[in-house]
């Protein structure tokens, strides 16, 4: 006879579904920057023991998003200047690279799946929904996958998912609808840069859209990282 799944379904290990669970809350705000995990009660919450809770807080540790002192306590690590810089460089060279190899190399299939994401875009509010979120990290993630650099476009969805917190924090600003429609073309124009097969103008038009990002603007607001030295 076959032993029992040691999880809930959809995962393998208790573990799994604790490391998916905190994460989804740090990454949507509901945990915020600096918060302390209560690690009792939320294990409590998710149904598990707190050990395979602590095993998902050391996958967390290991990602940057939750700090634990030698006495096991844990919370969500701060939001942090130098974080943000390195982000944002990382993403000025590899995204556009990404967008001028998927000029150059996209198929029909990769085409229908950016035109599909670009249609389902919803427009960022001050305090966005994961629904929201997750429709901009479909549309970039379609013209990752279209550069066909599966090493690139891996790099890069960790550093999408590495930045939403900083998405958070660049929008509790406000932005005028002057900026949301602008936002809107630039992903209108890089699909059209990809579909034509150049390459120039979709990496150009990719470095102003990381250039102008949120990340960017979570960055300004947090400061220079060489301040605090």
């Amino acid at each position: 006879m076959s032993e029992p799944p040691s999880g809930p379904p959809g995962f393998s290990t208790k573990s799994d579904l604790a490391y998916d669970r905190v994460r989804e809350l740090i990454v949507s705000g509901r945990l915020a920057p600096g918060a302390v995990l209560p690690q009792a009660s939320l294990a409590q919450t998710i149904g598990i023991s707190t050990t395979p809770l602590r095993e998902a807080l050391r996958r967390l540790k290991q990602e940057g998003l939750v700090e634990l002192d030698a006495h096991r306590d844990a919370r969500v690590r701060p939001l942090d200047a130098a974080e943000a810089r390195d982000l944002l460089e990382l993403r000025r060279s590899l995204d556009p690279l990404a967008a001028a190899l998927a000029a150059q190399r996209r198929t029909q299939a990769d085409l229908a799946d950016v035109r599909a994401a670009l249609d389902g875009l919803d427009a960022l509010s001050s305090s966005p929904s994961a629904a929201q979120l997750a429709s901009h990290h479909r549309f970039h993630a379609a013209i990752h996958r279209a550069s066909h650099n599966a090493l690139l476009a891996q790099t890069l969805d960790g550093l999408w998912v590495k930045s939403d917190r900083y998405r958070r924090h660049g929008l509790e600003t406000g932005r005028s609808e002057e900026e949301r429609d602008a936002r809107a073309t630039e992903h209108r124009l890089l699909f059209e840069a990809v579909r034509d097969g150049d390459a120039e103008a979709a990496a150009e038009l990719m470095r102003r859209h990381v250039e102008t990002s949120l990340g960017a603007r979570s960055l300004e607001r947090l400061g220079s990282p060489d301040e605090s030295r």
